[in-house]
């Protein structure tokens, strides 16, 4: 971490611009076929690296930040509820950028744009590989080439994921909160909807499973692919600050590693996700008619599944009902045109 300016709050990692992040457990995707949003599992876990400073490597003490535990392709997203000012939010995994598939770099962009906005975006499921897909992350060990920073570079050197957030310039911001107290007070006074909450979470499954093989490191590389939206900024580059408010490096750890060097148990292993479907309980489409999604780029189009190197995946899948895909926001179709009255 820089200094003190991110914070955990719980599970909940806060950074400065009321930028809020949270690891979320889900199952994974098949590799082949587009599927829809699957549920969340459960927070993982997340501890500071320097609680830890005696029981890690020395290479993780001197990049600070955190972790957190992670079975051998275990899939995860990450949620931004919670988030309560636009901010800027680059998502790095092996320090390439998951949104434009470029080199993680200090400064925003544009063309291609190297950042998620907040709070448009509610959440990201995996790295922008598609028109209107993502390619799900799931956790493998560095020095297989199978993440996505070995496939996009050729070296597997940094692993986990790395956050940094940049605020609204200050005069911009200033300008939003005093709209934004204006709309709470005709909220107040004529009513209002609730807002639109995050996908809730299912119960996490029963112990159990083989936990995954030791590793030096974890990063990410890709799984499935399901139908979620990267957002356009449609801001101009100059409204966001030149400079980050808070960065944030997030270690990813085996569970026997987890368990020594904090002693805790890690989760226990992901949900069965046929059990899941059977079950009929539900997955997710999230659809906002007013955002524009960005185009996927060369780097990330080309990244390739997980199985390329684990192998196939021999778990069974059964596909949910459309009873079991609960819509979100807007309902996908085309908007309805108003006339005269």
């Amino acid at each position: 971490m820089t200094g003190t300016a991110v914070r955990i709050d719980g599970n909940t990692l806060r950074l400065p611009g009321g930028v809020a992040v949270r690891f979320v457990r889900t199952l994974r995707l098949p590799e082949t076929g587009t599927h829809p949003l699957p549920p969340g599992l459960g927070e993982f876990p997340v501890r500071r690296i320097s609680d830890h400073a005696d029981a890690v490597p020395e290479q993780w003490r001197a990049r600070g930040g955190v972790m957190l535990p992670v079975y051998l392709r275990e899939a995860m997203w990450l949620s931004f509820a919670g988030t309560s000012e636009p901010a800027a939010l680059q998502v790095g995994v092996g320090k390439v950028c998951a949104v434009s598939g470029k080199p993680w770099s200090d400064r925003l962009a544009r063309d291609p744009q190297n950042y998620l906005v907040l709070p448009r975006q509610p959440w990201l499921d995996g790295i922008n590989s598609g028109k209107g897909t993502v390619r799900q992350f799931v956790a493998v060990p560095l020095g297989l080439g199978a993440t996505v920073e070995g496939q996009v570079t050729g070296e597997e050197v940094w692993g986990g994921v790395q956050l940094r957030s940049f605020p609204l310039r200050d005069d911009l911001l200033d300008q939003w909160r005093r709209e934004q107290r204006a709309q709470r007070e005709r909220t107040r006074a004529y009513g209002a909807p609730p807002p639109m909450a995050a996908p809730p979470m299912a119960a996490a499954a029963a112990p159990g499973g083989p936990p995954a093989r030791g590793a030096a490191a974890m990063g990410l590389g890709v799984g499935g692919s399901m139908r979620q939206e990267v957002y356009r900024d449609d801001r101009p580059l100059t409204h966001w600050s030149k400079e980050p408010a808070g960065r944030v490096f997030v270690h990813l750890v085996t569970p026997p590693q987890w368990r020594r060097i904090t002693g805790e148990e890690p989760p226990p292993s992901p949900v069965d996700r046929a059990a899941y479907t059977r079950a009929g309980l539900p997955w997710y489409d999230y659809y906002d008619q007013d955002a524009e999604d960005l185009a996927p780029t060369d780097a990330l189009e080309a990244v390739k599944p997980v199985g390329d190197w684990l192998g196939d995946d021999l778990e069974p899948w059964q596909q949910p009902t459309p009873g079991q895909v609960k819509h979100l926001k807007d309902a996908p179709g085309v908007p309805v045109e108003d006339g005269e009255w």
